[in-house]
């Protein structure tokens, strides 16, 4: 590619990135960022490198050098679905949709269904994970409110069921990252008992869930505070005591939307969680797309609950990436109008609002000009959610990690996208 754009091939596999660097900490204005191979080589100020890279400095540029975005809630797109897939190749053609606009790291969301299409989309969703196309596997249901059922088909929903999730947990193959629980629904939490979560007792859906390498997540939820707290205790403690948790906070699926509204005196799940997160009990999604949340509120829970807490996602649906019109997710169809999706009704009627459309890039940038500073957002896109799937390879541009590399231009928008090192197509 030679000295222009900030980039530069080099010997050995090497390439040089020049341009704003975003660290976990920082903005590097004219920063370098040199991989060789999958691997991330060196990063400093340009002005700083070492030989032999300060002799072949690629040119400066108004490139943003960010890491490669980790989103751990995704239904689809390019017009592919995963909740909808059949095939391999549908799985894949919504999971390069994201990866070529920066998301490098994708766990593919599933709507709640039959139990037996459910343990049917997660064995396939497995086969994408060991081939390295997927991240993880997220289920949104089945164990959900229907007075909050939103986008889902309440008709689907189920009581807490801890032999369902063993068995989609067998169908993973140890992939199954999240599951989207409701507190009040009977099955899904209990009093603790005498075992814990690498015992022989499953007494509720989170105990399974734990037990099984997997989070809970709390959403699609009616509850009183109460109750909510008590889910995140119970969830929170089982994780610090479970050999094989791949982390030690649950999260909250999607915060306000899907949720019983905040009243001054009828708090609900949102307070209860953000004081969880607060307290670095908790991860919280947020769907900071424009669309699901307004600025300021994303802006106040970012001051709140910082960065550390907070994963920002998608919640992308089969129309991320392309043209209004109608689409599926599950069995509910669904209508694209000026870039929002919704639920259309038995009488043509457009209702609950059904998903994103928007890639994880596009959620930094809303973020950003929201007013939430750039390293910040980053790392709500990248650090946090890579630390909910327990990678420690992933999610930020530092020495020795994973070469997952994202080149935007001034607005945010990608131009270019490393994965392991190799240029994404």
């Amino acid at each position: 590619m030679g000295k222009n754009g900030g980039v530069s091939d080099q010997p050995e596999s090497e390439i040089l990135l020049r341009g704003r660097v975003v660290t976990p900490t920082d903005v590097l204005e004219d920063g370098l960022l040199v991989t060789r191979g999958a691997t991330i080589a060196w990063i400093g100020p340009a002005g700083e490198a070492p030989a032999p890279w300060n002799e072949r400095l690629p040119e400066t540029s108004d490139d943003t050098v960010l890491p490669g975005l980790v989103d751990l809630h995704c239904h689809g797109g390019g017009g592919a679905s995963f909740p909808d897939a059949t095939t391999a190749q549908e799985v894949r053609r919504a999971a390069d949709e994201h990866l070529r606009h920066g998301t490098t790291s994708l766990v593919a969301s599933l709507v709640t269904a039959p139990a037996d299409e459910l343990l049917t989309r997660t064995a396939l969703l497995a086969e994408a994970a060991e081939e390295g196309v997927l991240a993880g596997i997220h289920l949104e249901g089945p164990f959900l409110s229907h007075a909050r059922c939103g986008a889902q088909n309440p008709d689907d929903m189920l009581a807490g069921d801890p032999g369902l999730v063993r068995q989609i947990a067998e169908a993973a193959r140890g992939y199954l990252v999240t599951m989207t629980i409701a507190p009040e629904v009977a099955g899904v939490t209990a009093a603790e008992t005498s075992a814990d979560a690498d015992g022989e007792a499953d007494a509720d859906v989170i105990a399974a869930l734990v037990r099984a390498g997997a989070l809970p997540s709390i959403g699609h939820t009616d509850a009183s505070a109460e109750q909510v707290e008590a889910a995140v205790d119970r969830a929170f403690d089982l994780l610090a005591g479970a050999t094989s948790a791949r982390g030690t906070r649950p999260t909250a699926t999607h915060l306000f939307n899907g949720m019983r509204p905040v009243h001054h005196r009828d708090p609900g799940p949102v307070m209860a969680c953000l004081a969880a997160a607060s307290r670095g009990e908790l991860v919280v999604e947020l769907v900071a797309d424009g669309t699901h949340l307004a600025p300021a509120t994303v802006v106040s829970v970012f001051d709140l609950v910082g960065a550390a807490g907070i994963a920002l996602v998608t919640d992308a649906m089969s129309a991320a990436g392309m043209a209004d019109g109608d689409y599926q997710l599950g069995p509910m169809a669904v209508r694209v109008a000026d870039g929002v999706a919704r639920i259309v009704g038995p009488d043509g009627r457009s209702g609950a609002i059904a998903g994103g459309v928007a890639h994880l890039l596009d959620v930094v940038r809303s973020t950003v000009a929201a007013g939430v500073p750039l390293v910040d957002a980053v790392r709500a896109a990248s650090t946090t959610p890579a630390t909910v799937l327990g990678l420690a390879d992933v999610g930020a541009l530092a020495v020795g990690l994973r070469a997952d590399v994202v080149v935007a231009d001034e607005h945010l928008r990608a131009r270019r996208v490393l994965r392991a090192g190799v240029l994404v197509d």
